[in-house]
């Protein structure tokens, strides 16, 4: 057999038994980077893989450490938790059910509304869906709302911070495809390509977000109509009505001040992301310490919880660098380029075969597993074929958020049915969540009919858009798939780094 032939098929194994493995619940981290290592040893004793290939290895955790970009996660983490401390939520649920309880559906607009504010200060899924079931699922229970109908409002509104930024999914996500997108750029023999970075995803990603937030509420009122008991008003008493506004103006204000140093610096163009992160990250200190939850304790307690939780992604991130050098090194890279390449429909049907897979993915991996293992692999070619990164980015975030929905495997169906066992079902927790999928679902065609959505603001506030890119209505470029392939086929050396999409390389 071919020796080209026979490493393109170890590869492709290799990814298989990897996905198994991973399905049997060892950890994923070991899972990416002993399998790699594993069927290098195979491929190097069959004649297909050279173990020149890992000594990029230490370059790509070098690179990894001295990313400043990635200084943006555990601030943003340490900001989310901090923010879970002080009781934030709890406050905010409490006010703007108050404010819109009294109307139809009321109630369930307010946990949205919660949400959004929620994901646009933390960026957490898991937290906000926690949170928000803990405290607006037995409120909404005693106000009489279909038990479906409130578990999922509560798991959609808690995957918003899947995507309005700031979302630690979105700084891996733009950090990968800013690596991506210089080589596919400099392929097509654009020498001086237009930078992608996490400020790019961000922006591009607040349109859609918002989208989303309207199609929550639009289904609310709908529900409202068409079935009224599914969602009835709440009686307010005269002394919960008495001060209400002052209430309003200081739950509201402080996380919306919080919210406006965040994003806003980064729109007027301030601050990075990690400079932005780092502002989050003291102003949710400062906010804990207005509502008197700081104290020592509690700051070890969120320091603590930052350490695991950047320390869980990190060490996916450096076994899903040892399994791309592996993947690549045995050819697999070569097969999926002929793969997405061959489909007929050109970029059309390659970029559905890709949202199809991480789609699939969803239902039993975590988001930043499926973006270590996909992303690398599949975006370089996508981007060489004239997709927006910009655009990919966003659609990467929304078709993973609508994953965490999906039943049976949805992560967030599981947060709230964790906390929530008491007083719903999981039959009720998996058919509130049908209808918000079908949303999701909607919410990408939209995306996808107008790419403008994801790229219209970034060029607006930047004043320079992603590098040009055709519709994905199946025209080619104007250098073939072949030739751009053919010019990148030099880019990853057994000495050197690999330069093509890893995923921590700098983009500042």
């Amino acid at each position: 057999m071919d020796k080209a032939l026979l490493g393109e098929l170890i590869a492709m194994l290799m990814f298989v038994v990897t996905i198994f493995i991973v399905l049997v619940g060892y950890p994923v981290a070991f899972t990416l980077a002993g399998t790699a290592l594993i069927f290098s040893v195979l491929g190097h004793f069959l004649g297909v893989f050279d173990y020149a290939f890992l000594t990029s290895l230490p370059a790509r955790y070098f690179g990894t450490m001295i990313n400043e970009v990635l200084v943006a996660v555990p601030l943003f983490v340490f900001m989310g938790v901090m923010l879970e401390r002080s009781r934030i939520a709890e406050a905010l649920l409490e006010t703007m059910g108050q404010l819109f309880g009294t109307m139809r559906g009321g109630l369930g607009i307010s946990v949205v509304l919660v949400g959004t504010l929620l994901a646009a200060s933390t960026g957490i899924v898991g937290a906000t869906v926690v949170t928000m079931g803990l405290l607006s699922l037995p409120a909404m229970m005693r106000a009489g709302y279909d038990p479906k109908l409130s578990s999922g409002i509560i798991c959609a509104s808690g995957t918003l911070g899947q995507i309005i930024p700031p979302s630690t999914v979105l700084i891996f996500i733009g950090d990968m495809l800013q690596g991506a997108n210089q080589a596919a750029q400099l392929a097509k023999g654009n020498l001086a390509p237009t930078p992608v970075s996490v400020g790019d995803l961000f922006v591009g990603a607040l349109l859609p977000g918002l989208l989303l937030v309207g199609l929550y509420i639009s289904w609310i009122l709908i529900r409202s109509v068409v079935s009224p008991q599914s969602c009835p008003a709440i009686e307010m008493s005269a002394d919960q009505r008495r001060g209400l506004p002052l209430r309003i103006i200081k739950v509201m204000v402080p996380p919306l001040l919080l919210i406006f140093a965040v994003l806003g610096s980064i729109l007027a163009g301030f601050a990075t992301p990690t400079e932005s992160a780092s502002v989050g990250a003291v102003g949710a200190t400062i906010l804990a310490a207005m509502n008197r939850q700081l104290n020592l304790d509690i700051l070890k307690q969120v320091s603590r919880s930052t350490m695991t939780i950047t320390s869980m992604v990190f060490i996916l991130l450096l076994g899903a660098s040892v399994f791309s050098v592996v993947f690549r090194g045995l050819g697999g890279e070569k097969v999926v380029e002929d793969v997405l390449a061959s489909l007929p429909g050109g970029q059309f049907t390659a970029v559905l075969a890709v949202m199809a897979l991480m789609f699939v993915l969803g239902f039993f991996l975590d988001t930043f597993e499926i973006i270590f293992i996909v992303v690398p692999i599949t975006a370089p070619v996508l981007l060489m074929m004239g997709v927006d990164p910009i655009w990919l980015g966003v659609m990467i975030g929304v078709n993973l958020q609508t994953s965490f929905l999906t039943p049976p495997f949805g992560f967030a169906l599981f947060y709230l049915r964790g906390v929530a066992a008491r007083l719903v079902s999981t039959g009720a927790i998996y058919r509130g969540a049908v209808p918000f999928v079908a949303i999701q679902v909607f919410a990408i065609a939209i995306l996808w009919q107008f790419p403008s959505l994801a790229t219209w603001l970034p060029e607006i506030v930047f004043g320079s858009g992603a590098p040009s890119a055709s519709t994905l209505d199946g025209s080619a470029p104007q250098q073939t798939l072949d030739d751009m392939l053919r010019g990148t086929q030099d880019t990853l050396t057994p000495g050197g780094q690999d330069s093509f999409s890893d995923p921590t390389s700098q983009f500042k």
